[in-house]
């Protein structure tokens, strides 16, 4: 019991450092490349921190267990939006760029909107699934396309500290080694966390499917969490938004898509009666917070908590 306490603590410590890692690494491929941190945090961040979602929903998929495969993305979506926003708005009020509501949020409502469409008839199959797969490239590469602009300070030249104090070659080198450390360490210190934290709660006499909706959910999750929170402490409001809503999307379409490539998802009627419904509100929740006064601010945060631990109430309530 001792030694899975050890790994959940090096797991969180191995998800700081690597949310750190990521956050700087991101900014300063943002300045290099002339584009805003909010279409990092839709890409770069999202994918590096969606990549816990993805290798448990495809290797759940491939060993037929596409109960937890399509359980982990529509877990981690709403958690996303009502724990890692929520929480994130409480550290700091959080600014909306036009673009998140004119753009990332119709998109995050029609991949939702796809997701549950596809699922109708219960399976998501290999042709569906490519089709998701698609369309996630399709909208990183729009997302580039649409809002790549130069960011610099008012003397003209590039903040040093996003770019580890270096230029040219050198800066290029820090940037993209901090982004791969970091999406390396922020896997690393989910999985280990999540085995950890699975152990310990068989141990304490907790079922595994309440492992599963909880523990695992949260466990993937996490780098969202501590990546947002730490653009948030580093005044990255767009990147904590970002890194949210992109990770959404990403996990919609990237991870749904690849876990259907790898064989076909049936989706339970609970899925289809219970659990899309609260993806689909969480979803839908968040414009009319974002809309007022174009930022999420304290007390939307505690909304959107609040909507995430009815959430996790109902679950509870189902399964006792």
């Amino acid at each position: 019991m001792l030694l899975n306490w050890f790994f959940i603590i090096i797991g969180l410590a191995a998800l700081i450092a690597g949310a750190e890692a990521l956050v700087r690494g991101a900014s300063g491929v943002a300045l290099m490349t002339r584009m805003t941190p909010m279409v990092i945090g839709l890409t770069v961040v999202a994918a590096g921190t969606s990549m816990p979602e993805l290798m448990v929903s495809v290797r759940a998929s491939l060993s037929g267990d596409a109960g937890l495969a399509v359980g982990n993305v529509v877990g981690s979506n709403i958690l996303n939006i009502g724990l890692v926003l929520g929480l994130t708005a409480l550290v700091k009020s959080l600014k909306i760029q036009g673009t998140t509501m004119k753009f990332e949020w119709p998109v995050l409502v029609l991949a939702t909107a796809q997701v549950i469409m596809f699922s109708r008839d219960g399976l998501i199959d290999r042709m569906e699934g490519g089709f998701l797969f698609i369309a996630v490239i399709v909208f990183m590469a729009y997302a580039v396309g649409l809002n790549r602009n130069g960011i610099v300070d008012e003397d003209g030249k590039p903040p040093a500290t996003a770019s580890f104090g270096r230029t040219g070659g050198a800066a290029w080198m820090f940037n993209l080694a901090a982004v791969a450390i970091g999406g390396i360490l922020l896997a690393l210190g989910a999985d280990t966390m999540v085995r950890g934290a699975v152990a310990v709660a068989l141990g304490l006499g907790i079922s595994q499917s309440v492992v599963g909706l909880t523990i695992v959910a949260v466990g993937t999750s996490s780098p969202e969490l501590v990546t947002s929170v730490m653009a948030a402490f580093r005044g990255r409001d767009d990147m904590a938004v970002g890194n949210v809503v992109g990770s959404s999307i990403f996990n919609l379409l990237a991870i749904l898509g690849a876990a259907a490539l790898a064989r076909p998802l049936p989706i339970s009627e609970e899925v289809l009666g219970r659990d899309f419904w609260w993806l689909a509100g969480m979803t839908l929740l968040l414009l009319p917070l974002m809309w007022t006064g174009r930022r999420i601010a304290r007390i939307e945060g505690f909304i959107l908590i609040a909507g995430f631990v009815a959430f996790t109430t109902v679950l509870w309530t189902n399964l006792s």
